[in-house]
């Protein structure tokens, strides 16, 4: 047989009626492997549980398998929107050729997804729960809005069990072979309790003390914090109460770097954009700072410096006026 009957037999083999054969699918098992190190890092720098991310990637995607993840590397199904400035694909869905966003990567699916759920008003509270918290999340995606489905919760929630993906939000392994069916879910952190237990007077401030492993828990501005003791670490606080060292940074506006020396707040939820304990400025007293007045007021750092058209290290002077608001 000569090169050129050789060349044709080989395409035979793959056209079927003159169009390419498909790519074989990919299984949910080898979608989860590929791309856990991408849920792991939203739940580092954004706090969106990883199990919650994987799960959703599963079911919007088809387990990667969909035309927009193929075509587009779009995993979540996102629409252009009318802010969108990037390449799109033109896709059936609700209405016949919608508009949907394509990205270079997937990488740049995973991230846009994060910054699309971290920036908007409507899923902030859902920051707000407790990191292990997956059910939390599922019906709070659905509550605010993120997915027609009714039964959009439950199918998450079925994912991640089926999956034990719950063992991602602890940063432990996956098992070799992942299970078909639920199992009990077994966690070596408590959750908090929920139930206040005393009440009292911060800065002006009425606040509910809990505990959250062994630790104080003070709500300020919808938003929650501790108080470091002397010798913690952001490290062996993370630990502790189960959020990454680098999300703890991230949250409380403080650079890679920084350390702590005890008594300091430090957020375990991400801080509100601005003031909702109906206070709208706040005058500078000696030794503040525009960080230890996002700190105090439960306001992210960007957000104070943005309402303030001034930069986030910018110098205040005694006596002057910081909008809130």
């Amino acid at each position: 047989m000569n090169f050129g009957k050789i060349v044709a037999v080989v395409c035979g083999l793959f056209m079927v009626g003159g169009v390419l054969a498909e790519q074989p699918r990919m299984s949910r098992e080898e979608y989860i492997r590929r791309y856990k190190g991408l849920v792991m890092e939203s739940q580092e720098v954004y706090g969106i549980p990883a199990s919650i991310k994987m799960a959703q990637a599963l079911l919007e995607s088809d387990n990667g398998n969909s035309r927009l993840a193929r075509e587009a590397n779009n995993h979540f199904g996102i629409k252009c929107k009318s802010d969108w400035t990037g390449m799109t694909i033109s896709h059936d869905d609700d209405a016949k050729g919608e508009c949907f966003r394509k990205y270079a990567s997937v990488e740049d699916s995973y991230r846009d997804h994060s910054e699309f759920l971290d920036n908007s008003p409507r899923y902030q509270d859902l920051f707000k729960l407790d990191p292990l918290d997956y059910k939390g999340w599922a019906y709070g995606l659905k509550a605010a809005g993120y997915a027609t489905d009714p039964n959009y919760p439950e199918r998450l929630i079925k994912i991640i069990e089926e999956n034990k993906l719950y063992l991602l939000d602890q940063n432990k392994e996956l098992p070799e072979e992942l299970p078909r069916r639920p199992e009990p879910i077994e966690t070596e952190i408590p959750m908090p309790t929920s139930a206040p237990i005393e009440k009292i007077d911060v800065d002006n401030y009425i606040v509910a003390m809990e505990k959250l492993r062994g630790y104080s828990l003070y709500h300020n501005n919808g938003s929650q914090f501790i108080i470091a003791n002397e010798g913690d670490t952001f490290e062996s606080l993370g630990r502790k109460i189960g959020i990454s060292a680098k999300r703890l940074r991230k949250m409380n506006d403080l650079p890679e770097t920084a350390q702590l020396a005890g008594g300091e707040m430090v957020y375990v939820r991400s801080k509100a954009k601005h003031s909702g304990n109906g206070k709208l400025i706040h005058i500078v007293r000696e030794g503040d700072t525009m960080h230890s007045i996002s700190q105090q007021y439960g306001i992210r750092l960007k957000n104070l410096a943005k309402m303030n058209h001034r930069e986030e290290n910018a110098r205040v002077e005694v006596g002057q006026q910081i909008r809130l608001m």
